[in-house]
């Protein structure tokens, strides 16, 4: 994945209300391990004040997979294909290590079905940019997601897969309205 292509443009307003781009540039903060990870486009407080604050919060957070309460998370994320090569056991440590390392280790409820199921408290809107993916829900899946279709996540224990031999590129909005 070539994270350094990846470009975000945030627009604003200067002091005297015109509007002009504040940020156009890569990510800003990145967490990946050689194909999977996550790069942070912007977060904001869900308040118009939040929404319209000019800084960048994200260049002094840390990557987290959930957003703070109250908050919004844009952000960019890969699921690269899965390595059949891989033992059942070699695949949960890789998924714990991932999740332990944005946060979320307290996500991962139920990993029955695969070890990157997770849960969170957010609504998220999911987009799939390249690529083909398929969505686990504890009962059920929703299989060959392409390029355009949409997921709205609605806090439900799921996980993505991708038996593709491409990395798959999607962009979320997370939302925890607190």
């Amino acid at each position: 994945m070539d994270w350094a292509a990846l470009r975000r443009i945030v627009t604003g307003d200067d002091r005297t209300g015109r509007s002009h781009v504040a940020i156009d540039g890569g990510p800003a903060r990145l967490l990946a391990v050689e194909e999977a990870g996550l790069a942070e486009i912007w977060t904001a407080a869900l308040s118009s004040a939040g929404l319209l604050a000019g800084e960048d919060r994200l260049a002094r957070e840390d990557v987290r997979l959930e957003p703070d309460k109250g908050t919004v998370k844009v952000r960019w994320f890969t699921v690269p294909p899965e390595e059949e090569s891989k033992t059942p056991e070699e695949r949960e440590a890789q998924a714990a290590f991932g999740f332990a390392a944005a946060g979320a280790s307290h996500a991962r409820v139920d990993t029955a079905r695969h070890p990157m199921m997770h849960k969170t408290d957010t609504l998220d809107v999911i987009v799939l940019v390249r690529g083909e993916v398929d969505l686990l829900l504890d009962d059920g899946e929703a299989r060959s997601l392409k390029p355009g279709d949409v997921v709205i996540q609605r806090a439900t224990n799921h996980a993505w897969v991708n038996h593709g031999k491409e990395t798959a590129l999607l962009v979320a909005v997370l939302m925890n309205a607190g």
